[in-house]
Formats: structure tokens, sequence, C-alpha cells
């Protein structure tokens, strides 16, 4: 294999940050050179990780403008609920898919009474302005494609792929897709030339084409690639997403999207006052409050 091109290929340390009551997650988006791939604007890697009784996840009621939100299950269960009424636990396997639009408000909690395991990817889509206002809406995906390639059980999470569509409800050109494999295991994966790709390794290591990878590393690989090939000699776990590259600046800032600053201001007081997001019945997390804006500051993402 021919290592990959430079400058195309750019490394990404993910930082370190803590979700809910103590867990450590690895952030690879937003980063300070690469905001966005894709429409794809956030992704967090929690876990894996085991907990006590009573000691799992809980993310009190947060609100959301401007994005969807997408969970993808790989241990344990969660259980959501949000300011429209729903109230479902995801599994190992599964998306939940969450659009913001206009407001929504929800919890993320594990079992109350038992110990377990959790690894969960986190990830969010900006919406495109015409499609940010949009009425708020939840799916739940309990079942999606699955492909084998060369030893890769590879689950599509979201757009197409060998003639295979994700059920996934999206609003821009995407991919995402988690590939696992127990040993030795190669494939080509072909890629759309005019989307963007990025590759993050969850557990274990990998090559892409002929380039090591390990867990920690947001690998972009631009746009222009055909295919890239992916190797692994022991049991591996990963994600590829990509899309096509934004061509809309977006502002992110605490849980919001959005394109100019007066909407996170507006959404900030909203949110601390009691107003436009509604309530989530039922969670057993306290409910977050908005940092100050007088602590405002945006990251731009284009």
């Amino acid at each position: 294999m021919s290592p990959l091109p430079e400058p195309a290929a750019e490394r990404l340390p993910a930082r370190r940050a803590t979700v809910g009551e103590g867990f450590d997650i690895r952030r690879a988006l937003p980063h300070r050179h690469r905001r966005t791939i894709g429409a794809w604007c956030f992704l967090d890697h929690a876990g894996p990780a085991s907990f006590s009784a009573g000691r799992g996840l809980g993310v009190g009621p947060h609100p959301h403008i401007g994005l969807q939100t997408f969970s993808w299950m790989i241990e344990g269960t969660i259980q959501h609920r949000d300011s429209l009424g729903c109230d479902q636990w995801i599994r190992p396997g599964q998306v939940n898919l969450m659009t913001a639009g206009s407001g929504i408000a929800h919890s993320e909690e594990s079992p109350p009474d038992a110990a377990g395991r959790f690894q969960l990817a986190q990830l969010w889509i900006a919406l495109p302005k015409a499609e940010a206002a949009r009425e708020p809406a939840f799916d739940h995906y309990p079942e999606l494609p699955v492909l084998e390639r060369g030893g890769f059980r590879v689950t599509l999470l979201a757009g197409e792929c060998a003639s295979e569509r994700s059920p996934a409800r999206v609003y821009s050109p995407l991919i995402g897709l988690d590939f696992a494999a127990a040993g030795d295991a190669r494939t080509e994966l072909p890629l759309r030339a005019g989307f963007e790709h990025g590759v993050l390794v969850l557990e274990g290591s990998v090559e892409l084409d002929g380039e090591p990878l390990e867990p920690g590393i947001l690998l972009y690989l631009g746009s222009g690639r055909e295919q890239v090939g992916i190797a692994a000699s022991s049991p591996v776990r990963l994600l590829v997403i990509g899309g096509e590259p934004m061509r809309e600046e977006i502002l992110i800032w605490w849980n919001f999207v959005a394109r100019t600053r007066a909407e996170i201001e507006a959404a900030t007081r909203d949110w601390n006052e009691g107003r436009r997001f509604g309530e989530v019945r039922g969670a057993r997390t306290a409910r977050l409050v908005a940092p100050d804006i007088r602590d405002l500051q945006l990251s731009a993402g284009a």
C-alpha cells in the first residue's frame, strides 16, 4: 500500500474532556484546526468504561438548537428522554437521532440501579441553514445495514455504501461507518471524491494505506480520494465519517449550533429562564444551567 498523500492527511489529536458525572471522553471534533468534516461538527468517544450501581452516565436535561444529535451505542444502555415526550432506551448496535431544529431539550442516563459497561460515540450534525429552524423530532433506529468486507463487520450509520442505505434521516450528504474486526482483516473502502473524510480509531490499531493509526488521533483524509485501504491484525473498532464540505459558516457554543451570536444569546436566555425548550419529564439528573452569556466565546466552523 502506498503512503497517504500530503498535505491532504492531517493528524488531529483528540482532547480529553468529562461528561455527565465524571465519565472521561475523547473529543475529536470540533478541533481548532478542523471544525467540521462534512456537516459532522462534533465527535465524542466515551468509554469503554465500567461503572458500579448508581454510578453510570447521568447527563441532566439540557437544550440544543440548529443540529442533530447522533448517538451510536457500542456497549451498555442509555435512557433518552426529551421535551417532545419521547422516552427511549438505546442498546448496542442502535442509533438515536434527535433533530433539535428550533429547539429541544433532552437527558441521557444509564440504568439507575445496575452496574455495567459503557461505550458510546456521540456525534452532532450541523443542520443546513434552510433546515436549522425546522420542527424538532426524535428517531430511534434499532437496526442498521451491516456489510461484511474482508474480515470487517461494517455498520452503515448514515448515508449510502455498497448499494445499501442507512435509514437515518439526515439533511446533508453524509457518510458514517463503524468498522469492527476480531482479528486479521483487510479491505479497500470506496470513497466519494466530492466528500471529505475522517477516521477515528476507538479501540485497537489499524493501518490506513499502510499508515498506522491508534485511538486518540482523528485522521483527516481531505477530499478527492476514491478509496482507502484499511487493515488490522488484531481486534479493532473505528469510525469513518465524511460528507460534502460545508459552504456555510456556523457558530458552535455549549450545546448550540447557529449562524449568529444573537441566536445563541437568545437560546441561552430562553433556556436559563425556562422558556422555549419545554420540560424533560422523568429525568433523574439535575437540569443543566447554560454558562453565563458574558463568558460567551464562539468557535466558527465552515
